[in-house]
C-alpha cells in the first residue's frame, strides 16, 4: 500500500512511550529478542531509543518523536500503536483500532482512496 501512494500521501511514524519498558510491564518476547529498554527519562534518551527502534525494525519513513509528557499519545490514543489518516485540513479522516491486532490496512487504503478522490 505504501508504494502505491508514496507520491500522494506522506506516511509518518510517531514514536511514543515504550510499550514494555524494563522498569514497567516487561514481556517474554522482548526478553528473548533483547528489546530491553527502560522508559526514557530525558528527550535525548527517548531519541536514542526511538533511533534504535527505527534501525532495528528497518523502518524507511520519517519518524516523529512524542515528548516525555506523551502529549501526542494522549491526544490520539496512540498506545500501543494505531493507524491514522489526517486530511490536508488537519482533520482525522480515518482512525484505526489499537494495533497491531486492530490494524486493518484495507480499511486505511479505502480511506486514502476516498480522500484522494475528493
Amino acid at each position: 500500500m505504501h508504494d502505491r501512494y508514496k507520491d500522494k500521501v506522506e506516511f509518518l511514524l510517531v514514536y511514543i512511550r515504550e510499550a514494555h519498558p524494563t522498569d514497567g510491564r516487561q514481556v517474554p518476547a522482548n526478553q528473548r529478542e533483547n528489546v530491553l529498554y527502560a522508559e526514557p527519562k530525558s528527550d535525548q534518551e527517548r531519541h536514542e531509543v526511538a533511533g534504535l527502534c527505527i534501525r532495528k525494525l528497518d523502518i524507511h519513513m520519517p519518524a516523529l518523536i512524542d515528548n516525555l509528557k506523551n502529549t501526542t499519545e494522549a491526544a490520539y490514543a496512540g498506545w500501543p500503536d494505531r493507524l491514522y489518516l489526517v486530511d490536508r485540513g488537519g482533520r482525522i479522516a480515518y482512525k484505526g483500532q489499537p494495533g497491531p491486532a486492530g490494524f486493518r490496512p484495507p480499511e486505511l487504503e479505502a480511506a486514502i482512496g476516498k480522500l484522494l478522490s475528493q
